[in-house]
């Protein structure tokens, strides 16, 4: 019994551990369906774009699912478009991310997308290119006139040099910084090149710039938003929602991208303020969405309806929240399970009270004195003093603080981080 109880228990551990949900097998098997309207609106501006070079910002919180939505509408749209996604953090040093190696990084992942579908580019065009991405990235000595099949190898060769190597990003930075225009020049090469083959306009989608530290992000975009709407093919950036909270950067962002900014909202369980109601129940079309991941990664044997029930609520909404909830449990059961062989486990509410805790000292480290004060403040007013302050926008991002959408923004606290504010009496509404 312990062994099928052990096994059963980590093979949820695996299914929580799958997110985003990015291969077509995994959206296949666990992606709810949620998020609906926004693949419209998404569908909607690159459908409709005037030009067929239109910019879109994809913004929302951490966790709320954007990744595993852009994959979705990666596959919904990739029978009409030429679609290249690809995350960031898998390509460059998320430490070192700026203007030039992004957009080094979509003349990459196009060119690499073009090999794995074996798109038929002209010899001397993509001897051209490889000899270009050669020679700006130390690789000389590849020799691409060897066989056609060196290009794939020297393009899996290149995107490891983005990754770890330091000396190839300054050189390729040193080199673009002051002739960028050189560098749109190649990229739009590749995409016009991509587009004859195939007869399918280009669309690029880069996930995970919302992952960047603001600081990172502010630098990236508030000096460089033309520079990355200029190539001529559409593209999808994604950005931290706490960018959007700058009144300055917001402005730059919806000019440049003519007004093309689609959020994707977390989960409302419930409306404004019914949550600290007593016996407050929770809005049940975000309920079941919620429920419905939970089980469709960890068979029901293995948790109580009613704590999963809890553990949607501590979730706020945001998808990864819950996942994180569920994944600590599991690791709390799998222990108990090595600890006691024979004994019976499932996630009960002593596990996720034991889990929620454990989460609960993870957000409480980095907190001070005045980060509490913005907590209360949120709390009781669903608004911050200032949405703009430097310290609210690193709650914002980091999850303490939650945005969500009625007729106008509101703001709350994690649920978790709710008990560290009554745990210092800064609110006593138990």
């Amino acid at each position: 019994m312990s062994d099928e109880l052990l096994k059963s228990f980590q093979q949820a551990y695996r299914n929580l551990e799958l997110l985003p949900l990015i291969e077509t097998k995994d959206l296949d098997r666990f992606r709810v369906n949620y998020g609906d309207e926004v693949i419209e609106e998404l569908e909607q501006l690159v459908e409709d774009s005037p030009n067929g070079d239109g910019k879109i910002i994809f913004t929302g919180h951490r966790g709320c699912g954007k990744s595993t939505l852009l994959a979705e509408f990666s596959r919904r749209t990739q029978n009409r478009y030429f679609v290249v996604l690809f995350s960031i953090s898998d390509t460059i040093e998320m430490s070192d991310v700026n203007h030039i190696n992004i957009l080094f990084a979509i003349a990459v992942n196009l060119m690499y997308e073009a090999e794995a579908r074996r798109v038929e580019i002209p010899k001397s065009a993509k001897d051209a290119f490889y000899k270009w991405f050669a020679s700006r990235t130390k690789t000389e000595e590849f020799n691409i006139e060897a066989e056609t099949s060196l290009g794939f190898d020297l393009l899996k060769l290149i995107s490891n040099k983005l990754k770890a190597d330091a000396a190839v990003r300054y050189e390729i930075k040193q080199e673009f910084e002051r002739k960028i225009s050189d560098l749109i020049a190649r990229i739009n090469e590749i995409a016009a090149v991509i587009h004859v083959s195939t007869k399918k306009d280009v669309l690029v989608i880069i996930d995970d710039l919302d992952k960047l530290e603001l600081e990172r992000v502010n630098d990236i975009y508030r000096d460089n938003i033309k520079t990355l709407c200029q190539p001529n093919f559409r593209i999808i950036y994604t950005l931290p929602i706490a960018v959007l909270r700058d009144k300055f950067l917001r402005r730059l962002i919806e000019t440049e991208t003519n007004d093309q900014v689609v959020v994707m909202p977390v989960l409302k369980l419930f409306e404004q303020g019914q949550s600290r109601q007593v016996g407050a129940k929770p809005r049940p079309q975000a309920e079941n969405i919620l429920c419905e991941i939970l089980q469709k990664r960890i068979a029901s044997e293995l948790i109580e309806k009613q704590t999963a029930e809890k553990i949607v609520l501590n979730s706020g909404g945001v998808l990864r929240e819950l996942v994180r909830i569920a994944n600590e449990c599991c690791r709390i059961c799998l222990r108990l399970i090595r600890r006691k062989p024979g004994q019976a486990v499932v996630i009960d509410e002593q596990i996720l009270d034991e889990a929620v805790n454990n989460i609960r000292n993870d957000f409480a480290v980095p907190l001070g004195k005045l980060d509490y004060g913005i907590l209360q403040t949120t709390y009781n007013n669903f608004m911050p003093d200032d949405p703009r302050d430097a310290e609210f926008l690193d709650l914002l991002h980091g999850l303490y603080i939650l945005e969500y959408r009625n007729r106008k923004n509101w703001y709350d606290v994690h649920p978790i981080v709710v008990e560290l504010l009554r745990d210092r009496g800064l609110i006593n509404d138990s």
